[in-house]
């Protein structure tokens, strides 16, 4: 399979690709090219222009911003497979956090003005963009409200499941970077992992959580 192939598949599983044809996909990912990242290798800081849309091949990137203290926040892991940047290659405005590699990285690359020349001949596409952007609307309007109203433990746990769902049961982060995900202190966030912990359903080592029983985690992630 092409590279060219291969960044078509990706295209295909994300929100905003996923209902076109392969043979739009496929004409998409002729545009792209690729780019080889060293482990530590930044990709990206905030406030460069969002000239381009990614998609990891292999390796792992870290999303992160800086915190009040000077200390640096993980907000998001992503690997091979994913799709990042849809926002920044369509407004072009400045990226709202840095990119590095944390491993040796391998990435497509769709640049913004070869995109944009696209979504020119092909309304369909830009058509199916808008209906994207509304999703996400909703979606961040329903997360807002799932972060005022559902309590820590299954905010925590739909947090671990879906980092699980990316990385397997080994989850390498934080517990200051946990909170910072589902939007509590680190001293509450610690209560609750180690509550986990004496039943049973994660172990707790330095930067990282073994998720041992995903069945209990689920359950409480789906409030059953």
């Amino acid at each position: 399979m092409s590279k060219q192939a291969e960044f078509a598949v990706i295209l295909k599983m994300n929100a905003m690709f996923a209902d076109l044809g392969a043979d739009e996909l496929q004409r998409i990912a002729n545009l792209c090219h690729t780019q080889h990242l060293a482990a530590g290798e930044v990709l990206f800081q905030k406030g460069d222009a969002g000239d381009a849309l990614f998609g990891i091949r292999r390796g792992q990137i870290r999303i992160e911003t800086g915190a009040a203290d000077g200390s640096r926040l993980t907000l998001n892991f992503m690997g091979p497979g994913d799709l990042f940047g849809e926002v920044a290659v369509l407004d072009g405005q400045n990226r709202t956090a840095d990119a590095s590699a944390a491993e040796a990285t391998e990435l497509f690359v769709l640049r913004r003005e070869d995109f944009l020349a696209f979504l020119e001949r092909e309304p369909k596409v830009a058509i199916r963009i808008i209906m994207l952007l509304c999703q996400r609307i909703r979606w961040q309007s329903e997360r807002m409200e799932e972060s005022v109203l559902q309590p820590l433990p299954i905010r925590l746990a739909r947090r671990l499941c879906a980092l699980a769902a990316d990385f397997g049961s080994e989850v390498h982060i934080s517990q200051e970077q946990l909170g910072v995900f589902v939007g509590a202190a680190r001293e509450s966030v610690n209560r609750q992992l180690q509550t986990w912990r004496r039943d049973g359903i994660l172990d707790l080592q330095r930067g990282r959580i073994l998720l041992q029983n995903l069945n209990r985690l689920t359950a409480i992630a789906r409030n059953e």
